[in-house]
């Protein structure tokens, strides 16, 4: 190499390099400062907080768990998440209140609405109702951040006790990224299902919460969570009920179809104060008996009638005379969701509105 090119090769060499090491000796020193405070200061574990409602999950012989007992009970949980909690209640799931579902749903809100490092909510319940407690979640908290119900079906006494394992996959996929837009989901079983389309298959089996013909949202395993489909249904953030200002939730009844039911039932539900009643009708929602005369009784009262089926999965569509017709609505098609489901939306609903067109889309929306 000629000497011009020797002289020439560190000034290409240092141009070519750019700013970084053409930056004064200060700057230098200052960015290799901040590259190794950023390299030691690893980034925070996400937040997540329990609220503990009682349930098998915590029943043990001679008491049950408190908040901090559950979260102890999880080897190694601060290796994963920054986990808090506060007891809500201590009871079975059938035993908590209407009121107790709006106060849960206001503070699950608030809580959120608190602390924006919060990465997600896990809610511990007894799984009789699980089912219930979970799709309520999933129409009142309005926050993109997950809302993972969850509990089990063996107590902390009995041999093979499922409900640590079943917290712990609660907590990781409260944390995870991936569920944020999901709503409310069931973890239990190492499953993650929706809580639209979720129900208790089983009375025993701990392969019970099932989603029908619908399937998994996902899984938790030992590689992390991993999802397979969303539903696409309003839930969570985009839905209209705000439970800020629902002080009471109305009465709604079930009344079931089967052969030679009577209208006098339905007729007694009326009377009693029912705002609503949701029929589980045989079939594609076919009724029994003289029920026919109970639903006319019961809408000349205002009162709204959902019809769904019993059978555990289908679809009501919206017929002719139903949501759509003109004058009151007042009968409804309660679409693909269940009648303890169906219940439930229903309630919110009447709480927030006294238009049966409305109500029959909330039924084709939610």
């Amino acid at each position: 190499m000629t000497r011009l090119h020797r002289s020439v090769a560190p000034l290409i060499v240092l141009l070519l390099a750019g700013p970084a090491l053409r930056s004064t000796p200060a700057a230098q020193t200052a960015a290799a400062g901040a590259q190794t405070a950023a390299e030691g200061q690893a980034a925070p574990l996400p937040k997540v907080y329990l609220f503990a409602t009682g349930g098998t999950i915590s029943n043990k012989v001679g008491g049950r768990l408190t908040v901090d007992e559950l979260i102890a009970s999880i080897p190694n949980l601060d290796r994963r998440v920054r986990g808090a909690g506060e007891q809500f209640a201590n009871t079975s799931s059938s035993a908590l209140t209407l009121d107790q579902w709006l106060d849960l749903s206001r503070r699950i809100n608030a809580r959120f609405k608190s602390d924006p490092e919060l990465a997600g909510v896990v809610v511990t319940s007894g799984t009789d109702t699980l089912e219930e407690l979970a799709y309520f979640l999933h129409l009142t908290v309005r926050d993109e951040r997950p809302v993972v119900v969850v509990g089990s079906m063996r107590n902390p006494s009995t041999l093979g006790y499922e409900g640590s394992a079943n917290l712990e996959d609660a907590f990781r996929a409260a944390a995870d990224p991936a569920s944020r837009g999901m709503g409310t989901v069931v973890v239990l079983n190492d499953e993650i299902n929706s809580a639209r389309e979720v129900t208790k298959t089983d009375a025993l089996s701990l392969d019970t919460f099932k989603s029908g013909r619908y399937g998994v949202l996902g899984v938790v395993d030992g590689s992390g969570v991993a999802y397979y489909r969303r539903t696409v249904r309003r839930h969570s953030a985009q839905s209209e009920f705000d439970v800020t200002r629902i002080t009471s939730l109305p009465r709604v009844d079930v009344a079931w179809v089967y052969q030679g039911a009577t209208g006098d039932v339905i007729n007694a539900l009326v009377d009693a104060g029912a705002k609503g009643v949701i029929v589980a009708g045989a079939g594609a929602g076919a009724l029994s008996g003289d029920q026919r005369e109970g639903i006319t009784y019961a809408t000349s009262k205002g009162v709204f009638v959902v019809t769904t089926t019993r059978t555990g999965s289908g679809r009501i569509a919206v017929r002719p005379g139903r949501g759509g017709a003109s004058g009151p609505v007042y009968r409804i098609s309660g679409d693909d969701l269940t009648p303890i489901k169906a219940r439930i939306l229903l309630m919110l609903a009447i709480a927030t509105t006294d238009d049966g067109a409305a109500i029959q889309r909330m039924f084709g929306e939610y």
